[in-house]
């Protein structure tokens, strides 16, 4: 894995970010705790507090050679109760630039239905049934609708928590003599560290018929100053396809308001 120094709009994202979440530090212990889903591929069967919105925003940076991918994606997550949630999800702004070629605008937008069985404090499944709706210009999307269903097993093994997602993904776009079923692998691994601070290791990949199979290490730490506040940063190299690319990555989650 590459290492990479923080491109200096990300450490301006990173200033925004935090500014955003003053609020939330500032009423470090009124309220829920958060319930992270970033920064793994890998998405936890445990859902969010009962009513409480929460937001998750970040930067992230993919580059394979010349081409070069700036986005913001960002998450709303709420729990209507203790088994369903509903996410809603996308890319802010992408900035794409590719053998001089620059294009700009709002990615794909994601909507989740989530359902969650949680069996006790260490163990939980979770089911999601997500559409990709092509709001992006076709220049930085598929321009076309995806629909996925991910299952999820999360489970601790005294400080180790882990979250397998294995999911199906029908695509609207598909090349000639191309699979229109995209399977997905993925199991993310994290610890504590210290009081405030965790790290999360991940390896995920990707098959479809007619097209070269995806693999991704990640790497990543997280700093919580409060229940209700956590920082993220880290690294990523997609081994394949070749000749793969390396992303950087950072985000901030936090809680916007309790609804009920």
């Amino acid at each position: 894995m590459i290492l990479q120094p923080i491109p200096a709009a990300l450490r301006r994202l990173l200033t925004g970010m935090a500014c955003l979440a003053l609020p939330a530090l500032a009423l470090a212990d009124d309220g829920n705790a958060i319930t992270p889903y970033r920064p793994s591929v890998s998405s936890p069967a445990q859902l969010p507090a009962e009513g409480q919105l929460e937001m998750e925003l970040g930067g992230l940076r993919n580059s394979s050679g010349d081409a070069r991918r700036d986005s913001l994606p960002y998450q709303f997550k709420l729990a209507f109760s203790k088994e369903w949630g509903v996410l809603l999800g996308g890319e802010a702004h992408v900035s794409a630039r590719d053998i001089g070629v620059r294009e700009s605008g709002i990615g794909d937008t994601n909507l989740v239905l989530k359902h969650a069985w949680v069996a006790d404090d260490t163990n939980a499944s979770g089911l999601e049934f997500g559409i990709k709706l092509p709001t992006a210009k076709d220049t930085l999307g598929s321009g076309k609708a995806d629909y996925t269903l991910n299952l999820i097993e999360s489970s601790d093994h005294g400080p180790l928590h882990v979250d397998i997602n294995l999911n199906a993904t029908r695509l609207g776009a598909i090349d000639p003599d191309t699979g229109r079923a995209q399977f997905g692998l993925s199991a993310s691994f994290s610890m504590p560290l210290a009081e405030h601070w965790s790290a999360t290791a991940e390896l995920s990949g990707t098959h479809r018929h007619g097209v070269a199979n995806s693999a991704q290490v990640l790497a990543a730490v997280s700093f919580s100053p409060s229940k209700r506040l956590t920082f993220d940063i880290g690294t990523a190299r997609a081994q394949r396809p070749a000749p793969g690319s390396n992303l950087f990555f950072a985000g901030v989650v936090f809680p916007i308001t309790q609804l009920w």
